[in-house]
């Protein structure tokens, strides 16, 4: 049976994500970044993260060639952010405030969590390249942070986080 990739687009749409921004600098030492859904957990011991990012991406080579990229999660009243760093053929850090984390990785101002990251390993992954990477410093604010749920953004500031019992 064939997977219709719209239909299966719309299915995996129903599971909530985060939003977050992964920075890196390119062979010339430039800022660059995209946003990305695809941020995940892997491992707390050693602490690992992964995300994945489109083979035909402009920013691919970058992120093979790179020491190190940053992970800064967005928060709920970044959407503005968020749409800027998803729109290709535009300078994204164009009065953006940032500043060089390891590795000289951009960790965006006002981030809701920012993970910088070793690149560790890469894995093709169909269509995409899945990018691990070893953190090896990271910051956090309690803040709402932006979703994204059936293609679209869900800032749900005006909630309270609900406390996880573990």
């Amino acid at each position: 049976m064939a997977i219709d990739p719209i239909a299966l687009r719309n299915a995996l749409g129903q599971y909530a994500t985060g939003v977050a921004i992964v920075t890196t600098l390119d062979g010339a030492g430039r800022p660059t970044g995209l946003t990305v859904n695809s941020f995940a957990s892997v491992s707390l011991d050693p602490p690992l993260v992964l995300w994945s990012l489109a083979a035909n991406s402009s920013c691919q080579a970058a992120f093979e060639a790179c020491s190190h990229f940053a992970v800064n999660v967005l928060t709920a009243d970044q959407v503005a952010l968020a749409n800027r760093f998803a729109t290709n053929g535009i300078d994204k850090f164009a009065g953006v405030a940032w500043m060089p984390g390891l590795g000289g990785a951009p960790l965006l101002a006002g981030a809701g969590a920012v993970f910088e990251c070793r690149s560790e390993a890469r894995h093709a992954g169909g269509d995409h390249t899945i990018f691990i990477g070893r953190v090896e410093r990271f910051a956090h604010d309690e803040a709402h942070p932006l979703i994204f749920h059936a293609g679209r953004y869900c800032a749900r500031a005006e909630l309270p986080p609900i406390a996880v019992k573990h």
